[in-house]
């Protein structure tokens, strides 16, 4: 990757790389005012006006909140179960905060894991997550194909005695790509999710079709290829007896004989990245 290429392409990356960011302050922000009592829509309902506050508009989809045992999924079986309800937040519950904002044309999809209280089994899964951050991005730039990769993690979820729950998402997708979204004064959505990313999300599936691959990373056949250059929101999603925990970030990849340059995470100044650094300096 010539020297040129790299300044394009940082350039390119720099609004991904501020609207994650912002997305992320938004997960804080709400996770510190969460409090006993407060609902998963009313958690949502905190996201998008914390966002629409700061000037977004737009979405790749709706914020979502999971309390309790609705983080591992528990007895999901249709689409409509994602969706915010009224399951109320208690002392020591985990929740999950996920939202993918939509801000000056670029696309952030991100997982926020938290808990109200001391939860040690929480603690846990989300210490072991990072294994599966290194896990991905290694053979990433190893060029192993999607469904191999997927599989891979399955098996580390397994050493790590724990359950895919990103299995239970449409597709089983454990990622999907984004792309820069074509701005509207209105951004209207359907079933939570943002017309113009998802008019996006289809022309990649009709492209990588034609081509041999799919902008959904998943456990089938249509992901038995090696990672496509372009931005993928992934999203490793373990549970285990109730309680579930995941990140979601954004994953580059180019088509640079470079490893290092090949694949790599948008931003390493992350909540989860902090708190497995902060860990490791106590050990």
């Amino acid at each position: 990757m010539t020297s040129a290429v790299q300044g394009e392409l940082a350039a390119e990356l720099r609004g991904f790389r501020q609207v994650q960011a912002l997305a992320y302050a938004c997960a804080e922000a709400v996770a510190a005012q969460l409090k006993p009592g407060v609902t998963e829509r009313e958690a949502a309902r905190m996201q998008r006006d914390w966002l629409r506050e700061r000037g977004v508009r737009d979405w790749f989809h709706l914020p979502f909140a999971w309390f309790g045992d609705r983080t591992a999924f528990t007895n999901f079986r249709i689409p409509l179960q994602f969706f915010p309800t009224n399951r109320r937040l208690e002392p020591g519950m985990p929740f999950i905060l996920d939202m993918a904002p939509v801000f000056q044309g670029c696309t952030a999809d991100i997982g926020y894991s938290g808990c109200l209280g001391l939860n040690p089994v929480h603690d846990k899964l989300l210490a072991d997550l990072e294994a599966h951050r290194e896990l991905i991005l290694r053979e990433v730039r190893e060029r192993r194909p999607l469904r191999e990769i997927y599989e891979n993690v399955d098996r580390l979820m397994v050493r790590q005695g724990y359950a895919n729950r990103h299995r239970a998402y449409p597709f089983g997708v454990i990622a999907h790509k984004v792309d820069r979204v074509k701005e509207r004064r209105l951004s209207p959505h359907v079933f939570g999710f943002g017309t113009q990313a998802l008019k996006g999300l289809a022309s990649d599936a009709l492209h990588g079709h034609r081509d041999g691959w799919s902008p959904l990373w998943s456990p089938y056949k249509f992901s038995d290829h090696p990672p496509q250059p372009g931005l993928w929101a992934v999203e490793p999603h373990l549970g285990f007896r109730g309680t579930g925990a995941k990140f979601e970030e954004i994953l580059v990849v180019t088509d640079s004989k470079d490893p290092e340059q090949s694949a790599f995470w948008l931003d390493d100044d992350l909540p989860h990245v902090r708190r497995w650094a902060e860990e490791r300096a106590a050990a």
